[in-house]
C-alpha cells in the first residue's frame, strides 16, 4: 500500500502541536535519552530506539489496567501509559524531535466476530534519504501481538482482515484527526474511553 501525505508540506511532519509538543524539557529529555542509549549519531539507531522505548516502556492501558487517559506526547511520557492513539503521538513527537519527519496513521478493525468496528492508531515514520514513508505500531506487545521496528517488510500489531471490512488507511497524517482527540479529551477514564473509541474518521 502507497502511503499518501495529507499535507504536501514534509515540514508539516516536523511540526508541534498540542498534542505532538515535541518541544516540551519532557519530550526533549527522553529523546536526549535515548539518543545517547543508541550509542550511535545514526538516525536509523535513534528511530529504532525510539519506537522500542514507546513500545516497551510505555504500557498500553487497556493491557495493564491503567485507568489513566493520557493524549499531549509530554503527558504519556511521564505518566508511561496510553492507548494506541496516546503511544503514536508519543513516538511521533519522539521522532520529530530529533528532525525525523513523522505522522500518524490509522487501521480499521473489527473485533473477534466480525463486529463493533474501531480505528487503531500507527505511526508513519520517513528517513533522511529513504524515498518512501514505512508504517510502524508501538501499541505494545503481549501473547498474540509481535510489533517490531522494521522499515522494510512492516510488522504491525495486526493485518487487517478484508474479509471482515477491516481496511488499512493510506493517508500520513501530520497531526491527530479530531475525532481521536475529542474522544481521548472527553474521556473521564480509560473504561469510558475504550466505550467511546471512534468507529471512524
Amino acid at each position: 500500500m502507497e502511503l499518501i501525505q495529507q499535507s504536501p508540506d514534509l515540514d508539516a511532519y516536523l511540526a508541534a502541536d498540542e498534542a505532538i509538543d515535541h518541544e516540551h524539557p519532557r519530550v526533549r529529555e527522553v529523546a536526549t535519552r535515548l539518543a545517547l542509549d543508541a550509542d550511535t549519531d545514526a538516525v536509523y539507531a535513534y528511530a529504532r530506539a525510539a519506537f522500542e522505548f514507546v513500545r516497551d516502556a510505555v504500557a498500553h492501558s487497556a493491557d495493564s489496567g491503567d485507568p489513566r487517559v493520557t493524549w499531549r506526547a509530554s503527558d504519556v511520557l511521564a505518566a508511561r501509559t496510553g492507548i494506541c492513539y496516546a503511544k503514536s503521538i508519543a513516538l511521533a513527537a519522539l521522532l520529530r524531535a530529533r528532525g525525523v519527519p513523522a505522522g500518524l496513521c490509522y487501521q480499521r478493525l473489527v473485533g473477534g466476530d466480525g463486529a463493533t468496528p474501531v480505528i487503531h492508531g500507527l505511526v508513519a515514520l520517513r528517513l533522511p534519504g529513504a524515498g518512501r514513508w514505512a508504517r510502524v505500531d508501538p501499541r505494545g506487545n503481549k501473547p498474540g501481538v509481535d510489533a517490531r521496528f522494521s522499515l522494510e517488510e512492516e510488522r504491525l500489531a495486526w493485518v487487517v482482515r478484508e474479509e471482515f471490512g477491516e481496511a488499512d488507511g493510506p493517508v500520513v497524517h501530520a497531526a491527530p484527526p479530531e475525532a481521536i482527540l475529542r474522544a481521548l479529551r472527553s474521556a473521564r477514564d480509560r473504561s469510558e474511553l475504550m466505550r467511546n473509541l471512534p468507529a471512524s474518521l
